[in-house]
């Protein structure tokens, strides 16, 4: 059983070992996307990390399911200049390449002079004045925190609107950074933007996109689902990423007509 407080993984020397919270909801035996695309992301940023520089983008390609087993992290440092860095990283599992992440790092700086086009304004109830969700924590669905604005995933053919707070560790012992945090919500974008509703199909995520003109503040990570298209048992999703105090970036992810467990596409319909 998943316990309400277990962090997604813990820490052995240059091992992650998971906990049953990491299991994803395709296979019994392989990892989340949210937890590979946020152990990725933020071993780049513990080891290439750096404030004068800014992680803007960071595209993460899930082309195998890591098994429930201890893994490592390798990072290698492309390009390093006065103002751009680009670091890839890679999962090894069982001794084979499970999954990569690409990040660019660009130096902070001052804006330019004018006014460019920007959209409407994401005008939003706060978190703290929506219902709390109904799952229970020792589910899939209890591990993170969501308060619903627009739509729910059994909805179909409707924007969808939602906060997300994290409410476990990734790593035991490691507070998630705000790049961490941002990065372990926003492998959500693929089922907020791709999911039919109901007991259809949906789609598993074979990659995500984030881009990010500053790093969030606060816990709570909005998401406002903005574009779908899909043809031949492909789909692409896109969403916007917001803080509490306004947008932030967004997210992409493209991915293959899949069913989830029914155990949990069962647990889905009762929140």
């Amino acid at each position: 059983m998943i316990q309400s407080n277990e962090p997604f993984f813990s820490r052995e020397g240059d091992l992650l070992i998971p906990n049953l919270c990491a299991r994803g909801p395709w296979a019994n035996a392989g990892l989340h996307g949210r937890v590979i695309a946020g152990l990725l992301a933020s071993e780049i940023e513990r080891v290439h990390g750096d404030p004068r520089f800014m992680p803007v983008r960071v595209t993460v390609d899930m082309y195998r399911a890591p098994p429930m087993v201890p893994l490592t992290i390798e990072t290698r440092l492309v390009r390093d200049s006065r103002r751009i860095r680009v670091v890839d990283a890679e999962i090894i599992s069982e001794g084979r390449s499970a999954g990569r992440a690409s990040c660019q790092f660009l130096r902070r700086g001052e804006n330019p002079a004018g006014n460019p086009w920007h959209g409407e304004t994401w005008s939003v109830p706060h978190p703290d004045t929506l219902p709390a969700g109904v799952a229970a924590p020792d589910t899939m669905f209890g591990l993170w925190e969501m308060r619903w604005m627009q739509g729910s995933m059994e909805t179909a053919g409707c924007q969808r609107r939602v906060w997300m707070r994290e409410n476990r560790e990734l790593v035991e012992g490691e507070p998630h950074s705000p790049f961490a945090r941002v990065a372990v919500a926003a492998d959500y974008a693929s089922p907020l933007s791709n999911t039919c509703g109901g007991r259809g199909y949906a789609f598993i995520n074979s990659d995500l996109t984030i881009y990010l003109d500053r790093i969030p503040q606060g816990e709570w990570i909005g998401f406002e689902s903005f574009a779908h298209e899909s043809s031949q048992g492909i789909g692409i999703g896109h969403c916007n990423l917001y803080d509490e105090t306004g947008r932030i970036g967004w997210a992409s992810a493209c991915g293959l007509a899949q069913q989830m467990r029914a155990d949990v596409q069962t647990m889905a319909e009762k929140t």
